[in-house]
């Protein structure tokens, strides 16, 4: 689970369906361990996310050791001063490229705020298998570099585009979702937070951190016939 770690931070690997940490607005069970909890079983110590994934997204997550350190971690995410590497499965055959500029909504607010994700397509595959309304299904297998940092904005991105990800139970296809499971076994949402660069604020070091990919993505990655970034 842990990608990096320094006198400053820690990076791990979240998996699929793990809160980063209990809330109000989660829905979730009391019960159920966040990702903040896993961490601190691991070491003992409390530590502190810098940042924020969705329960359905796996990857690299960030934490500082100390509280005091946090501001300044996460002054380089507002800042655009932190690359952001992502990487998904969509439903059809996306551009070869481009650039998403829509903004998106608050999750407890009606403010829109602008939103900016560009993508590339890495990989893409056609097979013969009926998913309504259609007698075969296409997939592509995208980069995406968000340029902001709203709630949820890739995958409200994606779907302005009509490029949903597959396996998101809210903003995606149910139709291509469910072929997954029943076809493939897999019922995760496929986005992975596989890589952040930045240049370490306190070691005065370029870090890059990289995140291996959940067994689903292997899966999918050998019945397609693609090779994993």
């Amino acid at each position: 689970m842990i990608l990096y770690e320094d006198e400053f931070t820690i990076a791990v690997n979240k998996p699929n369906n793990v809160l980063v940490h209990h809330s109000k607005m989660a829905n979730n069970k009391t019960e159920e361990k966040s990702l903040v909890q896993l961490v601190f079983d691991t070491y003992g110590k409390k530590y502190y996310p810098i940042h924020r994934l969705d329960r359905k997204t796996s990857g690299i997550l960030l934490f500082a050791k100390e509280k005091q350190h946090v501001a300044t971690f996460q002054k380089l995410f507002v800042s655009n001063q932190i690359k952001k590497t992502y990487i998904g499965v969509v439903r059809g055959f996306i551009n070869p490229s481009g650039t998403i500029d829509s903004d998106v909504k608050g999750r407890d607010s009606d403010v829109y705020k602008a939103a900016v994700t560009d993508y590339s397509i890495l990989n893409k595959k056609l097979i013969n298998t009926a998913v309504t309304p259609y007698e075969s299904s296409r997939y592509s297998l995208v980069e995406l570099l968000p340029k902001t940092g709203r709630l949820h904005q890739l995958r409200i991105h994606l779907n302005k585009i009509s490029h949903p990800l597959i396996g998101d139970p809210k903003y995606g296809d149910r139709f291509h979702n469910r072929m997954f499971e029943t076809e493939f076994n897999c019922n995760k949402m496929f986005l992975h937070a596989q890589k952040l660069a930045f240049k370490h604020p306190f070691l005065d070091q370029n870090i890059e951190i990289k995140a291996p990919f959940p067994e689903d993505w292997h899966t999918i990655s050998t019945k397609f016939g693609w090779s994993l970034p």
